[in-house]
C-alpha cells in the first residue's frame, strides 16, 4: 500500500499517561496499525488511555450530556497534543453484563430479524415482531377516556387495548424458574425455639426468629412438623401483615418470599460468602416447564416457517442457522433475509459459528464477548472511523487467526483506521505499520522503540524484533506420566461421551479450536478430583479499594512493619479504616453518583490521590511512606522488603511476569491474563497439587511466553500436575502430552482427535492443530 499524506495521521505530542514517557508520535490514518511490545510496556496507555480516550472526550465536548452539564467537561488524558482524530469505535475483552435477559441474539439484533422475518412468513401469523419477543408480555386493558378536543369534547368512551407479546407467563422471559428446597430452610423436626429456621442470620434468640414466635400466628415451642395447614401456610407464604411484638409495631411476612426478596433476588456474586453458600444449597434452577427453556409463549412456538418455530431458530448452531436462511427464498422479505444472512455469515468467518443465538450473553469468554461486538461493525457503511482492538486473536487457535486477520483487513480496506494492540506473530505480519514499546514493563517501559513496517521491526534489535521469527522447539524427551486422572463419558455442552486419562506429573496441553470442547472437558470434570487449583482469567471479586497488596496479603505485613517502626496500630495504615483520607474515606477520588447517569470520579485534592490522611503520610519505613511504598512496583517492593513475609510473595508475582505492577494498583484494571497470572502466584506454594491454567499466554509478549514455559517447568519440576488449556503454539511445542479436540467446533467437534506427544502430533499431521504446529516448529 501507498505511504499516507503526511496531513493523514494521527499525531501524537507528550503523551504522558500512566508509564508514558512523553511520547510523539504519528499514527497513519485508513490503515491497519499494530501496537505491541511486553506486557505493560504502555501499549494500552497509549491506544486506549490517550488516542481512544480523547476521542470519546471531544465527542462528549461536541455533544454535551447531563454530566457535562452539571460537572464541566471530562477530563482529557496526559498529552501535549492530538491532532486529527476521528471518531473511535473501542472493542474490548471486557465480558458482557450478566444480564438474564440478554442472549448472542439480543446483543447482535440477529434476534430483532428472526423476529421481523417470523412476522412476515410463519404461520400461522400470530402477530408483528413483538409477538416473537420474549421481553414483551402480552396484555390487555379496557376502560374509560375523557375525549379532550374536538365535538366530542368532554365526551367519555370506552376503549380498549390488546399488546401480544412472546414472553412465557410462567417465567417471565427467563426460561428458567427458581425451585426452594424447603428442607434447606427449615428443620421441621424442631419448634422455632429450638433453632427450627436454617437460614443464616436467623438465630433462635434474635428478632428474625421472635417475629414468628411472637406474632400470635404460631406456637413457638411446638414442631414444625406438627403445624395446622392454616400455621403452615402464615409460616411460609403469608403476606406482609402489620404485628405487635415486644409492645413494637413490626412488619410480619412468610419466611419463603422474606428470604427470596432478602437473597435470592440479589445478585449472588455479590452476596457474603456464607449466604451464596446457602443459596447455592436452597435454590435450584430448572427449565421453565411452561415454554421448556425456550423463555416464548405458546402463541410464538406455534407460528413456524418450513417446520421451524423461532425457538428452534434460536436454538440452532449459527453455521446450522446460516444453511436454513440460504432456504428460504421469498422476494417479500429478500433484503432482510440477506442482511441476515450476511450478519451469520459473519459469525461463521470471525469463528463463532459454533454459538447459538439463545446463548446467554454473560456466559461468553472475553476473546468470544470481543469478537460477538464486531458482528455490528462488519456489516456498516461507516466509513473513516477509528477502530481500536484489545487483542482479538484471544482465544483462537491459530487456524481461526487467519480468519480474524482478513476481518481486520475488511475493516481497513472500507477506508477505516485499525489500530490494534496485540502481541501475535500472524497480526503483526499483516500490519502496515508497527509501533513497537519498551524496552521493558512499568516505569522501565513507555518508550517508542520501533515504528515502521514488519520487515524493518524483523531488522531492528528491539526486544519483538528478536523474537518475531523466534520459535520453541518440540522436546528432545518428554517426562513420564506418575499416574493418570481418568475421565469417562464426558457429554458436557458438545462432548460426545469423550474417554480420556490426563496424566499426572507432567505439562498437559489440552488444544482444539476454539469451540471444540476444551474448556466444557476440564473445567467440566477435573475440578471433581483432589487437590486441583483452577487459575482462570475470571475477575477477580473485590471492593474498588482491591489492589495486589490486599489480595495477596502483602499489605498486611507492610502495615505491621510501618507499626513496628514508627510504634503506633497498623489500623493507622489501612485507607480502608484510621489512615483514610477525611476527604475521600481512602479512595483516592471523590465519587459523584447522577442517578440514571454515570458515577463521575474525580482525584481527592486533599490527599492528592494517596487515599492517607496528612498524618499517616508523615510516618515513614527506612525513608519511606506508606504511599510511596504502594506506589512501588512489585520489582522495588521486593528490593525494599527484604525480610519478613512479604518477600516470597513478590518473589513469586515476578516469577509469573507480573514485577511492574504496581502494590497499590486497583485489581478493575488487570487485564484477564494479568488476573491469571496474580491467581496463580498466590497458588503455587502448593506441592504434588492438580493446576488447571486456561489460556495463561492472553497478554504475554513472545519474550515473556519463555518465561510462562520456564514457570510451568519449575510447577511440574517441583511434583505438581499441569494442565494448560492453550492454542499458543509455543507451549503445544513444549508439553509432554497433548490432548487435541475437536475435528471442527459445535456440534462438529466434541472428539478427542490426537492424544500423544507433541512430535507425535506433528508426525501424524491429522488435524488442524497438528498441521500448524507442524509449520511453527519447522519454520
Amino acid at each position: 500500500m501507498t505511504g499516507p499524506d503526511a496531513h493523514d495521521v494521527i499525531r501524537v505530542r507528550g503523551a504522558r499517561e500512566n508509564n508514558l514517557k512523553n511520547v510523539d508520535l504519528d499514527v497513519p490514518k485508513r490503515r491497519l496499525t499494530v501496537f505491541t511490545g511486553v506486557s505493560g510496556s504502555g501499549k494500552s496507555s497509549l491506544v486506549f488511555g490517550t488516542i481512544a480516550a480523547e476521542s470519546q472526550r471531544l465527542i462528549n465536548e461536541t455533544y454535551p450530556t447531563f454530566v457535562q452539564q452539571f460537572m464541566g467537561e471530562l477530563s482529557r488524558p496526559d498529552v501535549d497534543a492530538l491532532e486529527n482524530l476521528s471518531a473511535t469505535i473501542r472493542v474490548d475483552q471486557e465480558r458482557m453484563a450478566a444480564n438474564a435477559r440478554s442472549t448472542v441474539g439480543t446483543a447482535t439484533d440477529v434476534h430483532a430479524m428472526l423476529r421481523v422475518l417470523f412476522s412476515r412468513l410463519g404461520q400461522p401469523h400470530v402477530g408483528s415482531s413483538q409477538a416473537f419477543s420474549f421481553n414483551v408480555p402480552s396484555i390487555s386493558g379496557a376502560g374509560a377516556v375523557t375525549i379532550a378536543t374536538g365535538a366530542k369534547k368532554g365526551q367519555k368512551e370506552r376503549r380498549s387495548f390488546e399488546i401480544t407479546g412472546g414472553m412465557c407467563p410462567d417465567c417471565e422471559g427467563l426460561g428458567q424458574v427458581s425451585d426452594i428446597d424447603l428442607d434447606q430452610l427449615v428443620d421441621k423436626t424442631l419448634s422455632l425455639n429450638a433453632g427450627a429456621i436454617l437460614v443464616p442470620g436467623y438465630t433462635a434468640d434474635g428478632w428474625m426468629v421472635r417475629i414468628y414466635g411472637e406474632s400470635g400466628f404460631l406456637d413457638p415451642d411446638k414442631p414444625v412438623q406438627d403445624y395446622t395447614a392454616q400455621e403452615r401456610q402464615d409460616f411460609l407464604y403469608k403476606e406482609q401483615t402489620k404485628v405487635r411484638v415486644a409492645n413494637t409495631n413490626m412488619t410480619y411476612e412468610g419466611l419463603v418470599p422474606k428470604v427470596t426478596k432478602s437473597m435470592l433476588q440479589k445478585d449472588r456474586d455479590a452476596l457474603q460468602p456464607h449466604i451464596r453458600a446457602f443459596v447455592d444449597r436452597a435454590v435450584t434452577f430448572v427449565a421453565c416447564p411452561a415454554c421448556g427453556g425456550t423463555r416464548l409463549n405458546e402463541g410464538a412456538r406455534s407460528s413456524r416457517i418450513g417446520g421451524v418455530n423461532i425457538a428452534d431458530a434460536a436454538a440452532m448452531q449459527i453455521t446450522d442457522l446460516a444453511a436454513w436462511v440460504r432456504t428460504i427464498d421469498d422476494p417479500t422479505v429478500a433484503p432482510l433475509t440477506q442482511g441476515l444472512r450476511e450478519t451469520l455469515e459473519a459469525f461463521v468467518h470471525i469463528g463463532l459459528g459454533y454459538l447459538s443465538l439463545d446463548r446467554s450473553s454473560g456466559t461468553l469468554s472475553g476473546g468470544e464477548a470481543q469478537r460477538t461486538k464486531m458482528i455490528r461493525h462488519l456489516g456498516s457503511s461507516l466509513s473513516d472511523i477509528t477502530y481500536v482492538f484489545d487483542e482479538p486473536t484471544a482465544g483462537l487457535h491459530p487456524h481461526d487467526i487467519q480468519r480474524m486477520n482478513e476481518t481486520l483487513r475488511q475493516l481497513r480496506d472500507k477506508g477505516n483506521t485499525v489500530l490494534v494492540v496485540e502481541h501475535k506473530p500472524e497480526v503483526i505480519e499483516i500490519a502496515d505499520h508497527v509501533v513497537d514499546l519498551g524496552p521493558r514493563a512499568g516505569r522501565d517501559g513507555g518508550t517508542v522503540q520501533y515504528e515502521g513496517d514488519v520487515a524493518g521491526l524483523r531488522a531492528s534489535d528491539t526486544l519483538t524484533g528478536r523474537f518475531l521469527d523466534h520459535r520453541a522447539q518440540l522436546k528432545g524427551a518428554v517426562r513420564r506420566a506418575t499416574g493418570a486422572m481418568p475421565i469417562r463419558g464426558a457429554s458436557q455442552h458438545n462432548l460426545r461421551n469423550v474417554d480420556v486419562d490426563v496424566p499426572r506429573g507432567v505439562l498437559t496441553v489440552v488444544t482444539g479450536v476454539a469451540g471444540s470442547g476444551k474448556s466444557s472437558l476440564i473445567h467440566g470434570n477435573l475440578p471433581a478430583f483432589d487437590d486441583v487449583v483452577v487459575v482462570d482469567q475470571t475477575a477477580i471479586k473485590g471492593s474498588r479499594r482491591s489492589s495486589p497488596a490486599t489480595y495477596t496479603g502483602i499489605l498486611d505485613a507492610v502495615r505491621a512493619a510501618f507499626a513496628k517502626a514508627n510504634g503506633v496500630k497498623p489500623a493507622l495504615f489501612s485507607a480502608n479504616s484510621e489512615g483514610a483520607c477525611p476527604a475521600c474515606k481512602g479512595l483516592g477520588v471523590i465519587v459523584t453518583q447522577l442517578g440514571f447517569q454515570s458515577t463521575v470520579e474525580t482525584v481527592c485534592e486533599l490527599c492528592e490521590g494517596t487515599g492517607f490522611s496528612d498524618d499517616v503520610l508523615e510516618y515513614t519505613l527506612d525513608g519511606k511512606n506508606i504511599a510511596q511504598v504502594l506506589a512501588m512496583s512489585v520489582t522495588e517492593a521486593a528490593e525494599f522488603l527484604r525480610k519478613g513475609p512479604a518477600v516470597a510473595v513478590l518473589g513469586r508475582l515476578r516469577d509469573v511476569g507480573l514485577g511492574y505492577l504496581t502494590l497499590g494498583q486497583s485489581l478493575n484494571t488487570l487485564s484477564g491474563g494479568e488476573r491469571q497470572r496474580l491467581k496463580l502466584a498466590i497458588s503455587m506454594a502448593k506441592t504434588g497439587a492438580v493446576y488447571v491454567l486456561d489460556e495463561p499466554t492472553t497478554g504475554l509478549h513472545l519474550a515473556d511466553v519463555d518465561t510462562l514455559l520456564r514457570l510451568l517447568d519449575q510447577l511440574v519440576d517441583a511434583g505438581n500436575t499441569v494442565v494448560v488449556i492453550e492454542h499458543h503454539q509455543a507451549v503445544m511445542a513444549h508439553a509432554d502430552w497433548i490432548i487435541d479436540l475437536g475435528p471442527g467446533a459445535g456440534h462438529d467437534g466434541g472428539v478427542v482427535v490426537f492424544e500423544g506427544t507433541p512430535a507425535g502430533l506433528v508426525a501424524a499431521r491429522s488435524t488442524l492443530t497438528a498441521e500448524h504446529l507442524a509449520r511453527y516448529v519447522s519454520a
